[in-house]
């Protein structure tokens, strides 16, 4: 099981996805990099955990897209009677 997320870090992780989706990534380290510019946070610990859900969102959304684009398709279960 995750760590629980707080509505702080979920609203600013789901802004900041909402307004700069097409810069953002899957991948942790260019994600805290454009996160450093867009906002400052004192906290490496709070920053971190922002970005960390951000790339957990990120992920999430490019499966999404990719399995309602149709690409990926589970096998055909058959029933036999």
């Amino acid at each position: 099981m995750g760590r629980i997320k707080t509505v702080l870090i979920k609203r600013l992780g789901n802004e900041i996805v909402k307004r700069y989706k097409e810069k953002l990534s899957d991948d942790f380290e260019k994600n805290k990099k454009i996160v450093e510019n867009i906002i400052k946070i004192k906290s490496k610990k709070m920053r971190n955990i922002i970005v960390g859900y951000i790339t957990r969102e990120m992920k999430l959304l490019k499966r999404k897209e990719v399995v309602g684009g149709g690409i990926i398709k589970g096998p055909r279960k058959t029933i036999s009677r």
